[in-house]
């Protein structure tokens, strides 16, 4: 699924921007890669402090967090450089969904998670 997002961005901006739709691409797939896990971390940190079960503490958090986000960026940057990409490119022939709404889904991300680690304080 998330390689036919980064597909789909890659498409739509590869006319406009050439070489450098592949930096846009992977930007956006960093964005929404990081925006599900900090969704999802932020989801279990208020879950279990709702429930009052013992967690980690904010800090070892966004050590976490920080430490998926290099995770993310180096794994992104291995895979879509090169020949995946080409491969990926030349299997998609599906409907490519709005850019408006791809870019959409990292924010939802970003707002849930926000939303989630308002519930801790």
């Amino acid at each position: 699924m998330l390689d036919n997002f980064y597909i789909s961005v890659f498409n739509s901006y590869k006319a406009r921007l050439g070489k450098r739709a592949n930096r846009v691409a992977l930007f956006y797939i960093n964005l929404l890669e990081i925006s599900i896990y900090l969704a999802f971390g932020a989801f279990s940190l208020a879950f279990a402090n709702q429930m009052n079960i013992a967690t980690i503490t904010m800090f070892k958090f966004w050590v976490i967090i920080g430490l998926v986000t290099l995770f993310i960026m180096f794994k992104n940057w291995m895979r879509y450089n090169g020949k995946k990409r080409n491969v990926l490119k030349a299997k998609s022939r599906t409907k490519t969904p709005s850019v408006i709404l791809l870019w959409l889904l990292p924010l939802g991300g970003i707002i849930l998670s926000i939303v989630f680690l308002q519930v801790l304080t």
